[in-house]
């Protein structure tokens, strides 16, 4: 495995472009097995789990080409239902593809996905929304077979508003016929940019963003052209990495109202954050932060993402007070704490909380990415520590962050891939 190097102590001034996002892509491309025609997908980001997913419809028997930022997704000849269990298991969203599966073939067969080790993620919700649409679900040494010659609409009350459960019920109900609704729906930008996605093929989408949505589904979709919407965690990474180090970066193609829980805590803390036209946000740190002990939990959109919660932790670091991060998405979502630790950071943690001791001076040190975000997170503390830092595992960052090192240098900061 590879690791980044990062020698810390320079400001980062400049301008950076956000990529398309990583959880929009994924399930869009899944969703292109429910076409009939090819789709092509502007600003998708060239990652690890992009060229896995790619892999995942390859295997099914889709067409896959790219085209500078563009890739193009024939799925005219899927007739696989089977996903090779060694692309399974490297990446959770593989599981996207069950749903559209589903309805296209009439079978799919999922296991347990793998991905970032951040805690449990059953895939339970998932397989009860699908057998709530017709679905008939047994088990077999292949995994879960889930087989219905035909699916019908109906309601699905989901018993937690799973991101991924949504959008797999939403690509499958959009090739019934007659309306499904999904109850206590997740409201998340990206599930917004799915219905989109499902309503240019033909599908009538309502209540996408709310906890309440409505599918109209027809038996044919057809292939089109989508620009997947801006990275809001890639965007949050940049700002944070600005904040943590004085710096003063404008980033481009960023919806600020993607980042509710982050853009509010930001200013809080005395970083003035800047919406522009255009969607450029101008993110302005002070050369050093007050005293102010800041208290807060994640959970489902539109509170404070999960997925920002190592990154906020690392930039917390430079903020005097005695702070409290509760991790209430996931049960395992802490084992950065660890690694800050050998660079000096005072974190009290277990499995679900952080005490966080901000304002103490960062040094450089060998520590590893545990899980996507949580490298991120050491970039972070990396780039406001003093010394060298060297981040191993640097392939599970590149899961979700698209050339990391350059783009960083870009905006002045000292760090390199080995």
């Amino acid at each position: 495995m590879g690791e980044f190097v990062v020698r810390g102590g320079r400001r980062l001034e400049g301008t950076i472009r956000v990529h398309g996002a990583k959880n929009a892509a994924l399930p869009i491309m899944a969703a292109s097995v429910l076409a009939s025609s090819p789709v092509t997908l502007e600003g998708v980001p060239r990652l690890r789990d992009v060229d896995v997913m790619i892999q995942v419809l390859t295997a099914l028997g889709a067409v896959v080409t790219w085209s500078g930022t563009a890739l193009t997704i024939d799925p005219t000849d899927i007739h696989a239902y089977v996903i090779p269990q060694e692309l399974m298991q490297k990446m959770r969203a593989s599981i996207f593809v069950i749903g559209p599966l589903l309805a296209r073939l009439g079978h799919a067969v999922a296991i347990q996905p793998g991905g970032c080790s951040i805690g449990d993620r059953p895939i339970d919700i998932h397989i009860y929304g699908l057998s709530q649409l017709g679905a008939e679900v047994t088990e077999d040494e292949m995994g879960t077979q889930l087989h219905a010659p035909e699916l019908k609409a109906g309601t699905v009350h989901l018993s937690y508003p799973s991101v991924g459960a949504t959008e797999n019920l939403m690509m499958a109900a959009a090739r019934i016929p007659g309306e499904t609704r999904i109850r206590n729906a997740a409201m998340e930008p990206e599930i917004v940019d799915l219905a989109q996605f499902l309503e240019k093929m033909g599908a009538t989408v309502r209540g996408a963003g709310t906890s309440d949505i409505r599918i109209v589904g027809q038996r044919e979709l057809v292939g089109v052209t989508h620009t997947i919407i801006p990275d809001r965690v890639e965007a949050a990474t940049f700002a944070l990495a600005a904040a943590a180090t004085g710096g003063h970066v404008t980033l481009e193609n960023c919806i600020a109202e993607h980042l509710p829980g982050l853009t509010g805590r930001l200013r809080d803390l005395g970083v003035e954050v800047k919406e522009h036209e255009g969607d450029l946000v101008e993110i302005t740190a002070p050369d050093r932060y007050r005293t102010t002990p800041i208290s807060l939990h994640t959970g489902p959109y539109p509170g404070f993402a999960t997925d920002m919660q190592a990154q906020f932790m690392a930039f917390l670091l430079k903020v005097p007070g005695v702070h409290i991060i509760s991790e209430r998405v996931f049960e395992n979502r802490l084992g950065h704490a660890r690694e800050l630790r050998r660079m000096g950071a005072q974190i009290v943690a277990d499995q679900r909380v952080a005490l966080i001791y901000g304002g103490k001076a960062l040094h450089g040190a060998e520590v590893r990415a545990l899980d996507l975000r949580a490298g991120a997170a050491l970039v972070i503390a990396g780039l406001a520590a003093d010394g060298e830092t060297v981040i191993e595992d640097r392939e599970v960052i590149e899961r979700g962050y698209q050339d990391l090192d350059v783009r960083l240098q870009q905006l002045g900061a000292d760090m390199e891939s080995r």
